[in-house]
């Protein structure tokens, strides 16, 4: 592993940057598992898939992140937002439609 300051050929940061793409899928992949075990407890108490006031938490505290990070917030929570919708289409593949249950 090498910083960027470190990288002195593009084959570096090709390298890194693969790396690091790795490490992302890998970190996704844990996150659906979440999402996956998410949607067996929801179905057992009765919530919907896409529970808005979480929706909004997740949104603030990466948008926070992000400006702590040094990364533009409104960039950050637009690639957050359609990784939550995907995360709900999945639950909501497991759970059936939203209309059927309450909003938790």
């Amino acid at each position: 592993m090498r910083k960027p300051a470190e990288c002195e050929t593009m084959v570096h940061i090709r390298a890194e940057i693969d790396r690091l793409d790795e490490a992302l899928v890998r970190l996704l992949a844990e996150r659906a598992g979440y999402i996956d075990r998410a949607a067996e407890i929801k179905a057992e108490v009765d919530l919907p898939a896409r529970i808005g006031s979480r929706v909004e938490e997740v949104v603030t505290n990466v948008r926070r992140h992000a400006t702590a990070y040094g990364l533009p917030p409104e960039l950050v929570e637009k690639l957050w937002r359609r990784l939550i919708d995907w995360s709900i289409a999945r639950e909501e593949n497991r759970l059936g439609p939203d209309s059927m249950r309450k909003d938790g």
